[in-house]
This record gives C-alpha cells, structure tokens and sequence, in this order.
C-alpha cells in the first residue's frame, strides 16, 4: 500500500534546513495567488523540505468536494484518498525517476525544467482525467528541489501516463517508459506557420469557413493544414491542440 513519504523518497537526500524567510514566502504565495484569480487551472505550492503543501488554489474542479483549506491540510494524503491505487504506484515510481532525472542538469538550467503527466483524481463514483505541471520555484543550497510549483488542468489525453520532460530552449524534451524505467529523447514537434495560424484562429472562435477568407487559402487547404496539425501534436480535437501546442510554447 502506498505511503506518503513514498512520494518524498528524492527530498530525503535534503541534508540541510532551507532559509524559511518568512517575507519571501509571504510574497510568493501572494504572487501565486494573484495568477490564480485570472487563470483557469489550479495551482499547488509544495514544499519538499517539510513533505507538506505551502498553498492551494481554491478551485473546486480540482478539490474533490473539499475546500482549498480542507486540501492544503490533508497535503498529499489528498491524493491517497482520491488517486486510484494503480495509479498511484506510477505516481511513486515517477516522482522517483523525474526527481533523479532533474538532479542530471547544473542548478541554473533546473530552473528551465517541467515534468508533465496525467492521472485520474476520483471523487465517489466519478473520476476525472487531469494533467499535472511541475517546475521548481525555489532550490535548496545543495541543488534539491524546496519550492515546486504544481499547474493543475484538465487532461487533452485519454490516457494516463504520457508523462514529458521539458528544458526550455531545446528543441528536444524526454518522454518516461513505464515499461523501460526509463526516459528516452524525442525530438521537439514542429509545426508550419500555417498550421499555427488555423490553430491560433480557431482558437478565437473563427469557423473554418472565416479562417479559409482570412488566410486567403481554400477551405481544403484550411482541412489540411489542421489535420497535419492535429497528427503533429497527437490530439483528437481543436482544445487539445491549443493546449498542447501552448504548453510546448508554439505560439
């Protein structure tokens, strides 16, 4: 059965206290807050050091019938309660790689890094498909993780899994086998202009049609370049193409 400090088992190499400057931490969180009243998503502040949850957005899409207050004090017995127990063991199994993968990069370049994965969260019968965004906010004197900061949305995949590894700035990322243990390069996704543009306006609620007049294409070049699109980027409709191709920062 999993345990909570299984999800911790990379902060234990953490030999020394971080500098818990109160100031600091006080305007992060105030910061944190102020992104969340114009976005969409949930955001979670954890900290490593003290296994436990510095703050939570209160958005209820992500809280399970709880509150923000009820979440942040459960901290990540939250997930033991509302994560399926399979899914849970790839919690673990992940949290132990994609720490030991983030320690490979220079302190500098750890700033640079997000990890990206999918998991069912469950709520009684019901159960939704939601993707996780991790990045470190704060490090440690020894290069650790101390403050990491987790964007929570609604999943474009249909799976769990399809866990990313991101550097900022490269042109490659690295995806995690669950069947290898391991994580294996790819090559960054590239799509034409075109196929940005039939996505940034489709986005803006254009129809095919009104995008076909504003580009100046045939409205079969417009199916073209949004087919492509959608193959390039492995998704099934126009929200999940968005997504994908923001996160991976196209636009």
């Amino acid at each position: 059965m999993t345990d909570i400090k299984d999800f911790f088992i990379a902060s234990k190499t953490v030999h020394n206290a971080p500098d818990y400057d109160s100031n600091v931490l006080s305007t992060l969180i105030h910061t944190v807050e102020a992104f969340t009243r114009v976005t969409y998503q949930s955001i979670y502040l954890i900290d490593y050091y003290k296994q436990e949850f510095l703050y939570v957005s209160d958005n209820p899409l992500f809280l399970c019938g709880h509150t923000a207050k009820e979440v942040k004090e459960l901290g990540y017995s939250f997930y033991l309660e509302h994560v399926p127990d399979e899914e849970q063991k790839m919690l673990v199994e992940l949290n132990g790689s994609g720490f030991k993968f983030f320690d490979t990069f220079d302190n500098v370049d750890k700033y640079q890094c997000s990890m990206s994965y999918h998991f069912h969260l469950k709520n009684g019968t019901k159960s939704k498909l939601i993707n996780h965004r991790l990045t470190p906010i704060l490090l440690t004197d020894e290069g650790k993780i101390w403050i990491g900061m987790c964007v929570v949305s609604l999943s474009s995949y249909k799976t769990v899994g399809n866990v990313e590894f991101h550097k900022n700035g490269l042109n490659k990322f690295w995806k995690y086998s669950f069947e290898g243990h391991c994580w294996k390069e790819c090559e960054e996704v590239s799509l034409k202009e075109e196929e940005l543009e039939v996505l940034r306006l489709s986005a803006a609620g254009l129809t095919m049609t009104e995008i076909s007049d504003r580009m100046c294409r045939s409205l079969d070049s417009i199916k073209f370049y949004k087919h492509h699109a959608f193959e390039k980027l492995d998704v099934a409709n126009i929200t999940a193409a968005v997504s994908r191709a923001a996160f991976k920062k196209m636009f």
